[in-house]
C-alpha cells in the first residue's frame, strides 16, 4: 500500500471506509489523486469472523451513544459498523432500489422533503454498483419489468417460503429479494475469489467467504491497488482551516498518539451519527443550524408467527423475499409507504428483539424463546418524515477518545405510527394465511439518516445536491446523513451509488 507523510498535502482525506467513503476513495484513486482514508476501527481479517453472536459486536460501533425520545432508536449492533469496511461489515446486504416517488415526496404529498438529484441519474450509478459488487436478484422484477440482474437470486430459506405462501394466498406480489450476496462464485478484481452463497444465516456477524459484498472485498482493494492509503484505528476529532475558511488538515488519534494530516479537500463519510458529531464538536459547516437536525430512522416493525413445524430461520439468507406492493398502498391514510422483507434470525439477536421490542422478561421471555425454532417473521422498511424535534446533539459526557458523546432524540410522528399500524395488519394477515398459530409484534426502527441533509437552499440543509458543504467549498459529505428523507428502500445501495456520484462531481 502506498503511504503518505503527514506533512504532505494530499489531495483528499476521506473519513470513513463504509458505503459512503469506499466507492469515492476508489474512484478518486483510480483517477490519479493522492487520497488517504482514516477509519476509526481496526482492519479485520475475514478469516477471524465467526458465527458466534457474542463475539460479533466487535464489528459494530459499541461506544455508548445516548438515545432518548418517545421511541428511542437502538444503537450498538442495530446501527453502525466499526472497522475497515464500515457498516457493510455487518449489513444485511438487502439491496432494493429507491422508488422515484420517494425522491419527490414533498412534491407528491406536500410532506417531507424532495431530493435535489435526478432519479434516472441515481439509477445509472446504482446499476454500476450492482455490477461491481455483485447484486443478485430476479429478472424480470415485478415492480420494474425493465430491470435486469446479472446474478440469479440466492436460494430461499424457510421464512421466505412461508411469506411467499401467505402472499400468494392473499394475492400480494412477492419475489426473491435483491441482495448483495453472490449466488455463484466470481473473481473480484484486486481481491480474489469470492464464493457463491453458503446459505449462511450469520451474515450480520461478519462473513468470511466473500459471498456478501462489503467495501472491504470490493471497493477498498481497488482503491489500494490504485494508490490509496487506508489508516485503520484512526479516530478523527479535529478539523483545521486557513484564514479563508478552507479545510487544511484533519487531526486524529491513533495508538494513543495524536496526528495531523494535511489535505487539499476533506470528505466526511462517517455516517448519520459520527459525521454530525464531528461537525458539532468542531463547530463547522453549520451556518444553517441544520447539523444534527431532522434525524431519520426507518420504521422497522416486525411481526413473528409461530408454526406447527420447525422453521429453523437461522438457516439461509435472512431476507430472501421482498414485496413492494405497499410502497404506495391504495388504502393509505399516510404519506409514503413501506416495503416488506422476510426475516430469519440468530438466537441472541431474536432474544434482544423480544426484550427490546416486546418488553418480555423472565418466564415470558423463556417461553417465547422455546418457540424460536418454530418461528418466522416479516419486517418492514418504512418511510420516516423529517421532524424538527428529532435531532442529534452533544452530551457533556466524553467517550474513550475524549469527544462528547452523541445524544439522539427520536419520536415517531403520526405518519410513522400510521405506517406501522397498516404494516402490522398486512404482515399479520400474511403470516396467518401461511398457517401461523399465533403472532407477536416487535417494535423496532433502523438506520441513522438525515442529520446533515442535502438541500438546494443553503438555509435548509448542510450540503448541496452534490454533497458539497454550503459553507466550506473544499468540505464534502458522502454518507447517509445527507438523506433529505428516508426512502422506503434500505439505504446501503443508494449510498454506494451516491458515493460514486459525489466523487464524479468532485473530479468535475
Amino acid at each position: 500500500m502506498r503511504t503518505h507523510d503527514h506533512d504532505e498535502i494530499v489531495d483528499v482525506v476521506v473519513v470513513g471506509t463504509g458505503a459512503g467513503g469506499a466507492p469515492l476513495l476508489a474512484r478518486l484513486a483510480e483517477r490519479g489523486l493522492r487520497v488517504v482514508a482514516l477509519e476509526a476501527g481496526p482492519d479485520f481479517d475475514p478469516g477471524d469472523f465467526s458465527n458466534d453472536e457474542v463475539e460479533a459486536p466487535r464489528i459494530n460501533w459499541m461506544s455508548d451513544r445516548l438515545s432518548g425520545g418517545e421511541t428511542p432508536t437502538a444503537f450498538g449492533p442495530n446501527n453502525s459498523g466499526f472497522g475497515v469496511g464500515g457498516s457493510t461489515l455487518h449489513w444485511g446486504a438487502f439491496t432494493p432500489r429507491p422508488d422515484i416517488r420517494d425522491l419527490h415526496l414533498e412534491s407528491e404529498s406536500g410532506a417531507g422533503a424532495d431530493w435535489p438529484i435526478d432519479h434516472a441519474e441515481l439509477i445509472r450509478y446504482i446499476v454500476e454498483v450492482e455490477k461491481t459488487i455483485g447484486v443478485s436478484g430476479p429478472t424480470p422484477y415485478p415492480w420494474d419489468p425493465e430491470r435486469r440482474y446479472l446474478e440469479p437470486p440466492v436460494d430461499r430459506n424457510a421464512p421466505a417460503d412461508l411469506m411467499a405462501l401467505g402472499c400468494s394466498r392473499l394475492g400480494i406480489r412477492a419475489t426473491d429479494a435483491p441482495a448483495a450476496i453472490l449466488s455463484r462464485e466470481r473473481e473480484q478484481p484486486h481481491h480474489g475469489r469470492r464464493l457463491g452463497s453458503q446459505n449462511l444465516g450469520t451474515i450480520h456477524q461478519g462473513e468470511r467467504y466473500g459471498t456478501k459484498a462489503t467495501t472491504a472485498n470490493t471497493y477498498l482493494p481497488a482503491a489500494v491497488a490504485a494508490g490509496a492509503e487506508i489508516r485503520a484505528d484512526s479516530m478523527v476529532h479535529g478539523i483545521e482551516r486557513d484564514a479563508l475558511g478552507r479545510v487544511t488538515a484533519v487531526v486524529y488519534r491513533r495508538g494513543g498518539e495524536e496526528f495531523r494530516q494535511r489535505c487539499a479537500a476533506l470528505v466526511l463519510a462517517g455516517g448519520g451519527i459520527e459525521t454530525p458529531r464531528l461537525l458539532l464538536n468542531t463547530g463547522l459547516a453549520n451556518s444553517s443550524g441544520m447539523v444534527g437536525r431532522n434525524f431519520l430512522a426507518h420504521g422497522g416493525v416486525q411481526v413473528w408467527g409461530r408454526f406447527d413445524e420447525q422453521v429453523r430461520g437461522y438457516r439461509g439468507y435472512p431476507s430472501a423475499l421482498i414485496s413492494e406492493d405497499f410502497v404506495r398502498p391504495a388504502d393509505a391514510d399516510f404519506v409514503g409507504g413501506y416495503l416488506l422483507q422476510s426475516l430469519g434470525v440468530m438466537p441472541l439477536t431474536y432474544t434482544t428483539s423480544l426484550v427490546r421490542g416486546a418488553g418480555l422478561w423472565g418466564d415470558d421471555l423463556i417461553e417465547a424463546l422455546d418457540a424460536w425454532r418454530y418461528s418466522a417473521g416479516i419486517g418492514i422498511n418504512g418511510e420516516c418524515l423529517p421532524a424538527e424535534n428529532n435531532r442529534l446533539e452533544l452530551s457533556d459526557e466524553k467517550d474513550e477518545w475524549g469527544i462528547p458523546r452523541a445524544v439522539v432524540t427520536f419520536t415517531q410522528g403520526p405518519n410513522e405510527k400510521a405506517i406501522n399500524e397498516h404494516a402490522v395488519g398486512t404482515m399479520t394477515r400474511i403470516l396467518e394465511a401461511a398457517g401461523a398459530r399465533d403472532t407477536r409484534v416487535l417494535a423496532r426502527t433502523a438506520h441513522t439518516l438525515g442529520t446533515c441533509r442535502m438541500s438546494t437552499d443553503p438555509g435548509a440543509g448542510v450540503v448541496d445536491g452534490d454533497g458539497r458543504s454550503h459553507d466550506i467549498p473544499n468540505l464534502w459529505i458522502s454518507d447517509n446523513s445527507t438523506f433529505p428523507s428516508s426512502l422506503t428502500a434500505n439505504p446501503g445501495l443508494t449510498q454506494l451509488a451516491l458515493s460514486l456520484r459525489t466523487a464524479d462531481r468532485m473530479l468535475a
